[in-house]
């Protein structure tokens, strides 16, 4: 997989995605992360990318020409790709695990990384595929949650994960949460493991995993089993 990641703050992509298992994704080559400095694709002294918005109000709007003249270079990297291009919003999609998977099985994507009081709209007409939001909340620009869904995303590809069972019992990937997790020692400060745990009965052990996961869903996140419920009267 290809990822281009076109923001004026391309220090705070790599500070994110430079470290651990994704760090490692990039030595092995099964991703190959590309950052574009937005301030190059300026044409001033000032590598201005921004500016005030026609029709007035607080906040500066960034400026079309460059992001224009960014994905053009992206693009002529990539002649032949039709990467999907991600603008992350808080007006977008709201960002969850199957989508995660979804753009798992893309091979380029192309995140736009917004800033200041938003992004000239013929950016978003003219370029995105897709708008998607990590929650209903702002932060100062679109590089960490850009960051957020690059990671969910490579740590799914094949090879990335030590243990791809790791992957696919994550919380969200099924229907419920994930159970808890113990490791040893197996008593700690008067704490025990579940004796199911080390039982060595994968039966029961299967069991009780099912069943916790049920209860932390109901206990956390009814909502997910009431869309559980009403996917299934829907079939």
């Amino acid at each position: 997989m290809r990822v281009d990641v076109i923001t004026p703050f391309p220090g705070m992509i790599e500070g994110a995605l430079g470290d651990s298992i994704i760090r490692r994704a990039r030595e092995k080559d099964i991703v190959d992360i590309v950052l574009w400095d937005l301030r190059d694709f300026t044409e001033d002294r000032h590598k201005t990318v921004d500016d005030y918005a026609y029709g007035g109000g607080a906040g500066m709007i960034m400026k079309p020409e460059p992001l224009f003249r960014a994905f053009d270079a992206v693009i002529a990297h990539c002649p032949e790709s039709r990467p999907r291009v991600i603008f992350m919003t808080p007006q977008g999609t709201p960002f969850h695990q199957e989508t995660a998977w979804e753009l798992s099985r893309e091979e380029h994507l192309v995140f736009l990384c917004g800033h200041y009081r938003g992004v000239d709209e013929r950016v978003i007409e003219s370029l995105v595929t897709d708008e998607i939001s990590i929650g209903d909340y702002i932060l100062t620009g679109g590089e960490l949650p850009a960051a957020v869904v690059v990671d969910a995303v490579v740590r799914l590809l094949p090879d990335v994960l030590g243990d791809f069972d790791s992957a696919e019992g994550d919380s969200f990937t099924g229907e419920l949460l994930d159970y808890p997790h113990y490791t040893r020692p197996a008593e700690f400060r008067g704490m025990k493991v579940p004796e199911v745990l080390i039982s060595g009965h994968h039966a029961n052990i299967e069991e009780w995993r099912n069943q916790q996961a049920y209860e932390r869903t109901l206990k956390r996140r009814p909502d997910l089993l009431k869309e559980r419920t009403k996917t299934k009267r829907m079939k």
